[in-house]
């Protein structure tokens, strides 16, 4: 019930699914959003998964998934057979692969459903999900889908939603990297950061990140609708995944080294940043160039 997970819940429930929620920590922000849009808050995993036609999860990493899953009382021995376990995180097509096949043995289907769309994207149900996995599950799970998003798309087997994603982590990455560059450019030439967002992002120029983030940097707004801890995470996940592949990326190579830079400028609260915040990092490496 973090950032994404308690917004997507609270758009389940007011589309008339019966939602149960639960969260890892007691007393988390988003529980009380999701029970206010009528979902019920349970104590327990095993109570939350008993009975559930589909377990949505929304978790932060591999380790994190695993332990959720398929630790001893976990939703592989708590969740009944039959049951679909959609993982919305971003864990890699390595990991769904696996996860799905651990899963298999407990007759439970599997499909890894990344999102993207930001914060603004989880409250208004508007998220892009990319599934993979068995078609007849995701055709299960589309209506679903369709009251946490706007754009669903079936990628193909398992590991398809999460590879596509990968593909999304670098566009958005690399993005922000321009976005920061165009801000200190206009900066440079006495241009009001505002008609960057505003001229611009109405042109060839447009982008989500542009339009949506570029506002908060301006505002100097770095509260997270995603995080750069999250971010970097999801990186390592685009460099391992490339560890068989000899291309060049030197794009996305300069955008987690700017994300890395602005994660230690703020010491241990760095990474708890949204991924705006790369324009500190620009900053700094600006003063210390003069």
């Amino acid at each position: 019930m973090g950032i994404m997970g308690a917004a997507m819940a609270a758009n389940l429930a007011r589309a008339g699914f019966s939602v149960k929620v639960w969260n890892r920590t007691a007393g988390r922000a988003g529980l009380a959003s999701a029970v206010e849009a009528g979902a019920v808050a349970c104590p327990s995993l095993a109570e939350t998964v008993n009975g559930a036609e589909a377990v949505f999860l929304c978790l932060g990493e591999e380790a994190d998934l695993q332990d959720v899953v398929f630790r001893g009382d976990g939703v592989a021995a708590r969740a009944s057979a039959g049951t679909i376990i959609v993982d919305m995180s971003t864990t890699g097509p390595g990991c769904a692969r696996e996860s799905a096949a651990k899963l298999a043995e407990h007759n439970m289907a599997f499909l890894d459903a990344p999102v993207t769309g930001g914060d603004v994207g989880a409250r208004n149900g508007t998220l892009t999900i990319m599934v993979g996995g068995d078609q007849s599950a995701f055709d299960k799970c589309m209506p679903f889908f369709q009251a946490m998003g706007k754009t669903i798309k079936h990628c193909g087997p398992v590991g398809s939603g999460q590879s596509l994603k990968l593909c999304n982590q670098v566009l958005c990455a690399v993005n922000m990297v321009a976005v920061c560059e165009a801000f200190q450019l206009a900066e440079s030439l006495g241009i009001d950061p505002n008609l960057v967002v505003e001229v611009c992002g109405s042109g060839a120029a447009a982008s989500w990140a542009l339009s949506n983030l570029g506002p908060r940097i301006i505002n100097e707004d770095f509260k997270p609708g995603f995080k750069i801890s999250h971010m970097m995470k999801d990186l390592r996940l685009v460099r391992e995944s490339l560890n068989s592949i000899t291309r060049n990326f030197p794009g996305t190579k300069l955008a987690e080294e700017m994300f890395f830079v602005c994660e230690k400028l703020a010491g241990t609260a760095g990474g708890d940043q949204g991924t705006q915040a790369m324009m500190l990092a620009y900053k700094e490496s600006n003063n210390a160039a003069v």
